[in-house]
């Protein structure tokens, strides 16, 4: 029962972190204590000869470890050499004893738990500064966005009433024209304040995500005991979130100036012509002035992955989400796979979020925020997977509503026969 030295030698190296002493007295004498025998690590208490009888006769008692008297006997130690955890392994944060040090731990940057608290408290400030930054530019961009909302509701308001003068002039032919003209403006105001919208979204529960690391930053910095310091620690790594942010894309709607002008312009035409040539020139307004402004922004500090190992630790595992799945798609796996079951349709619930034309399905996980990477396994005849905004329209055959076609979208397909690139109806091998 009783820890002995193994090469016969005079345990010098114990002595230097386990305080041994005739003052230690036994814990269970009440009135008149007596000096201690042994200390049990397992009991946490230190016993006279006559107290430690039931751990050297009590079968019950025989697995409990007996040391030398010790003063600090509360202290946490070392489940190998029994001396206190009063040493730190700063290679892989772990608390050792001075035995550990020089045995196991040989080599490795170790430190005191003082200095190692003192580092990693350090460490944990600087992130908090991070913290607070990125706070404080989430806090901005919701602001951008929110008087960039009002903006997009006072130009397309404007040019709402321009447009009413200039087909008040107008017969019965123009009057359908002008019912086009609106549907455009309101198409583009939807999409620009849903757009807005969604990326709102994102940054306030990036912000609330960001809030809660920094009251757990707040939390851990309080802690008064060391290990619990340390072992709460590795849980803080694990939750530390990214603070990097992307750019902010916003609409400008400055392409509208051109869609007046163009309003203009064709009242002066025939009424017979006017729909077919409106049409025209609106096509190339649209095309060439609807792109999105990206907002100035810090570009991330973070290196550029190469390897897969580089890519996988930013993997994420995406759920679908089951209310936008077309009825010729079936849904597994978690809602994580998508099987193509035409002609056979599936009775799910018809809501303004489901596609209806365009046999599509969109991810119920957010993507905007950070890196990203995904891997899919795709089979069949073909498959396209990609990003694009939640605001994609959902109903009908409009080419703009696939993920193929529209500007706001980007993605990878896959046939028989090779991959190739998808954007704005462009294919790239």
């Amino acid at each position: 029962m009783e820890s002995t030295n193994e090469n016969g030698q005079d345990d010098q190296n114990a002595t230097k972190e386990v305080e041994i002493s005739e003052d230690v007295m036994c814990d269970s004498c009440m009135d008149s204590p007596s000096l201690a025998l042994k200390s049990c690590l397992t009991c946490l208490v230190s016993y006279c000869e006559s107290h430690l009888r039931p751990h050297l006769e009590n079968v019950k008692f025989q697995n409990h470890r007996l040391v030398e008297p010790l003063h600090n006997i509360d202290c946490p130690t070392c489940e190998v050499h029994r001396l206190p955890l009063d040493r730190v392994c700063l290679d892989h944060s772990f608390s050792i004893c001075s035995n550990c040090e020089a045995e196991a731990h040989d080599g490795h940057l170790t430190a005191s738990v003082e200095e190692a608290q003192a580092k990693i408290e350090t460490e944990l400030q600087e992130k908090q500064a991070e913290i607070s930054q990125s706070v404080s530019k989430v806090e901005k961009a919701i602001e951008k966005l929110q008087d960039n909302n009002e903006k997009v509701k006072t130009i397309v308001q404007d040019v709402c009433v321009t447009i009413g003068e200039q087909f008040s002039r107008l017969q019965s032919t123009v009057e359908e024209a002008k019912k086009t003209a609106m549907e455009v403006l309101e198409r583009e105001q939807r999409q620009a304040l849903r757009q807005s919208e969604s990326i709102q979204a994102h940054l306030e529960k990036k912000r609330e995500e960001l809030t809660k690391v920094q009251e757990h930053t707040n939390k851990l910095l309080r802690a008064k005991s060391n290990i619990d310091f340390l072992q709460k620690y590795s849980e803080w790594k694990k939750m530390s979130t990214d603070v990097c942010l992307p750019s902010v894309r916003t609409s400008s709607m400055e392409h509208l100036s051109s869609y007046v002008q163009t309003v203009t312009d064709t009242t002066q035409q025939l009424c017979e012509l006017l729909l077919s040539s409106y049409k025209k020139s609106m096509d190339v307004v649209f095309k060439s002035g609807c792109k999105l402004k990206s907002s100035d922004a810090e570009p991330s500090l973070l290196p550029l992955p190469v390897t897969r190992e580089d890519f996988l630790q930013y993997h994420r595992s995406l759920t679908f989400d089951p209310d936008t799945i077309h009825s010729f798609l079936r849904v597994t796996d978690d809602h994580k796979k998508l099987t193509n079951t035409s002609p056979w349709q599936h009775s799910y619930a018809d809501n303004d979020s489901r596609f209806d034309y365009w046999r599509q399905a969109l991810s119920s996980d957010s993507l905007y925020l950070g890196r990203h990477y995904i891997e899919a396994n795709l089979s069949g005849e073909g498959a396209h997977i990609g990003v694009t905004y939640k605001s994609i329209e959902r109903k009908g055959e409009q080419k703009t509503n696939c993920i193929c076609q529209s500007e706001y979208s980007w993605c990878i397909g896959r046939n028989s026969k090779f991959f190739s690139v998808w954007h704005s109806g462009v294919e790239t091998l």
